[in-house]
């Protein structure tokens, strides 16, 4: 069973290959399920040889908020054991991601058996220093992934566990002191957000139906961004005519959603 979170696309393209070359079923969005256990556990099954892989990209070097809000609710019924596998996606590198997503399952009783991290176009555009990489790069993260995805379904066909991250400098500093500040006043639950419509809106309503959040709702035929955003980025990589900006940063940055989309 695969339960994926993504925003531009990058882990929706991970979790639909995974699923295909493993032969599993379609992979699940958590977005989906949280809405639909709006309180509660989210209760699953699993059979005996049948293991559970979480795909999701990084945010701040870290498991991005909602799969770890998953994760808080994530009950298997009757759990005996089977493997427990996650693959992120990230532009660079990881932190302790691991070691995060590891402690919240423990958290559920699901011990973490092995974690990947495959490297994917660059998306996130809402602080100065960061931004979409170059066309270049872009398209050589795009033509390696397809072999990096497939020997990680390799491995966990093959039952084989541990930690594949590109972990980076200072991982101590970020997953533990940034990516907390990250989840706590830029990605929780009260948190408000810089996003906007420019003049330039066609009111299609794309940006309201892609977040995951139902942050973004549509009155009077332009978006409204309210409180609650998890800095995925869906709204303004994704829209069609580049309207949604972020405060005074992203007018000069480029987009990027995965071309699959």
């Amino acid at each position: 069973m695969i339960f994926y979170f993504s925003g531009t696309g990058n882990s929706l393209w991970a979790a639909r290959r995974l699923s295909r070359v493993l032969g599993q079923a379609e992979p699940v969005a958590v977005a989906d399920e949280l809405r639909r256990h709006p309180s509660g556990d989210c209760v699953y099954e699993l059979g005996g040889g049948e293991c559970l892989i979480l795909v999701f990209p990084v945010h701040s070097w870290g498991p991005a908020e909602l799969m770890l809000r998953f994760v808080s609710r994530l009950s298997i019924r009757d759990y005996a054991g089977q493997k427990v596998y996650a693959v992120c996606t990230c532009g660079d590198t990881c932190g302790w991601t691991d070691r995060i997503l590891g402690e919240a399952l423990r958290k559920r009783g699901l011990p973490l058996a092995g974690c990947w991290s495959v490297r994917m176009p660059n998306n996130y555009i809402l602080m100065k220093g960061f931004g979409v990489d170059a066309d270049d790069v872009r398209e050589a993260k795009l033509a390696a992934a397809p072999a990096a995805l497939d020997a990680v379904a390799e491995a966990i066909r093959a039952h084989e566990g541990g930690v594949h991250l590109t972990v980076g400098s200072r991982p101590w500093l970020k997953s533990r002191i940034i990516n907390p500040l990250f989840r706590r006043f830029l990605a929780g639950p009260d948190s408000r957000t810089k996003y906007y419509a420019a003049d330039t809106c066609i009111g299609c309503g794309l940006c309201a139906s892609v977040c995951p959040t139902g942050t973004v709702t549509m009155k009077d035929g332009r978006p409204e961004w309210g409180r609650g955003c998890v800095q995925c980025t869906a709204c303004i990589n994704r829209c069609p005519v580049r309207a949604v900006e972020y405060g005074g940063i992203t007018q000069t940055q480029g987009r990027y959603h995965h071309p699959d989309l």
